[in-house]
């Protein structure tokens, strides 16, 4: 038996449809609308043009009906950490973006009453300034009854019901390391309502039908089920690979490097390294560290196009990919790298104050960026390997960074091991997959979805060149 389900899938910089077919031997899957996710920045901060994104994801999935009558369910998920703040089923304000400047008051507050260490003891998670629990010690949570992320919102807009599925919530910093239940002991010391935080539910959970007037939009009803609505715990369903020696990076916006574990590992030394316990699906732990990822290179581009010039990107990456001259490898991870901005400017200053070459062309600056994400990655994965004691002797790239060609053989060579490129839409495989089990066209455990993926999409390999690994 086979069928078909559709993934929305939101990331930080756009959004998609797409439709997906999956059987026992079947996986393919196909775009039905593309949208892009562009901020808005009002009097009180950065804010996501969330209604504009939601007329979108309901539009595409009228699409998705038109091309595919016999779709079986739908299934959401979006970047983490960023919610609306509900009461009575209404939105009190447009959900704030977490490059927002807000969230650095919130870090103070919540280390004024639990510090950084037993913080994360508490809750496994690394220091992310703008983490959910930083954000809502910022706001004025008496006026709310709940809170939801925003794959959460996206299902209530569409079925009327209110959940949050446990992958997504495990980046909120209130969920318990080792129960991945909410922490009511954390949630009370901070001073928070533990009232205005819904159910949670697993990925592979029906939520519900779509709302009567949803459905006249669409052009039927449908059923709504939760995937791994944060993107990456979708992604990683979706890393071709079975074997248990296996890394991964989820290379987009954010570069997210990690290995699959079965228990959160909570450790001083992982504190220190900055690496996360986040929720998988199915139980697993993400056990990763956020580097600054594709971000770097996109708001660069975006900077040199405000002079009203169009950028070739596949041009200036052939250019980066030529140079021949040492160019600076910068740390991916400062912090000034976060806030949108004049990314190259950043960039040369950084290089000043750290005696390094600054870059003397649009190439060069590739290059640098190019460079300074394989150093970040091969360092991740390799930290990854030490803090949880996995051994890693392949790494799996996937997401849109497996199409940056120079980007995944630098990591190669810096690494010394081989990388496996592919799948680009990893995160809308996984989510579509997700559905397509609890849907009953497919049956068994992640390794067998995996071994589906590996089938309908091939990697490309990167091999290290010896001279040049690192």
């Amino acid at each position: 038996m086979s069928g078909a389900v559709a993934a929305i899938d939101l990331g930080a910089t756009s959004g998609r449809v797409m439709l997906g077919f999956v059987g026992h031997d079947e996986l393919s899957i196909r775009p039905v609308a593309r949208f892009a996710n562009t901020p808005v920045r009002i009097a009180d901060g950065l804010h996501w043009n969330i209604l504009e994104l939601y007329r979108n994801v309901v539009a595409g999935l009228g699409a998705a009906v038109r091309e595919e009558p016999g779709l079986r369910s739908i299934g959401v998920d979006s970047w983490a950490v960023d919610y609306a703040l509900m009461r009575g089923g209404r939105m009190l304000g447009t959900p704030y973006h977490y490059r927002d400047e807000r969230s650095a008051a919130g870090v103070e507050a919540v280390h004024a009453l639990v510090g950084p260490q037993e913080l994360y003891a508490a809750n496994g998670l690394q220091h992310l300034p703008f983490n959910t629990v930083f954000q809502l010690a910022t706001d004025e949570l008496d006026l709310a009854d709940t809170m939801l992320l925003i794959p959460d919102l996206l299902n209530f807009w569409l079925t009327g019901n209110t959940a949050a599925e446990r992958t997504n919530a495990s980046t909120t910093g209130l969920l318990g390391a080792e129960t991945r239940e909410w922490d009511d002991e954390l949630i009370a010391r901070l001073g928070m309502p533990r009232a205005i935080l819904p159910g949670l539910v697993d990925a592979g959970t029906t939520i519900g039908g779509l709302l009567p007037s949803v459905a006249a939009e669409v052009g039927r009803n449908l059923s709504v089920t939760t995937v791994g609505s944060h993107d990456t715990a979708s992604a990683v369903v979706a890393i071709p690979s079975s074997r248990d020696d296996t890394a991964y990076i989820s290379c987009g916006t954010w570069g997210l490097v990690g290995v699959e574990l079965e228990h959160p590992v909570i450790s001083e030394a992982g504190r220190a390294a900055n690496f996360t316990n986040e929720g998988g699906v199915d139980g697993r732990v993400r056990y990763l560290h956020n580097v600054m990822g594709l971000w770097l290179l996109s708001e660069s581009v975006r900077s040199w196009e405000r002079g009203r010039e169009v950028i070739d990107l596949p041009g200036l990456l052939a250019q980066a990919a030529a140079v021949t001259t040492p160019v600076a490898v910068f740390d991916a991870d400062d912090p000034r790298f976060l806030a949108p901005g004049d990314m190259p400017a950043r960039i040369a200053g950084y290089c000043l104050e750290y005696d390094l070459p600054v870059p003397a062309s649009r190439a060069e600056f590739v290059r640098s960026i190019i460079e300074s994400l394989a150093d970040a990655f091969a360092r991740a994965v390799v930290a990854a390997a030490e803090l949880s004691g996995r051994q890693v002797s392949i790494v799996h790239i996937v997401g849109g960074g497996s199409q940056n060609e120079l980007l995944c053989q630098l990591t190669a060579d810096r690494l010394g091991r081989p990388v496996l490129a592919g799948p680009v839409e990893a995160t809308a495989i996984g989510n579509v997959l997700v559905q397509a089990r609890a849907q009953g066209l497919v049956t068994g455990s992640l390794e067998s979805l995996r071994t589906l993926v590996a089938r309908a999409f091939s990697p490309r390999p990167y091999s290290p060149r010896p001279r040049a690994s690192a």
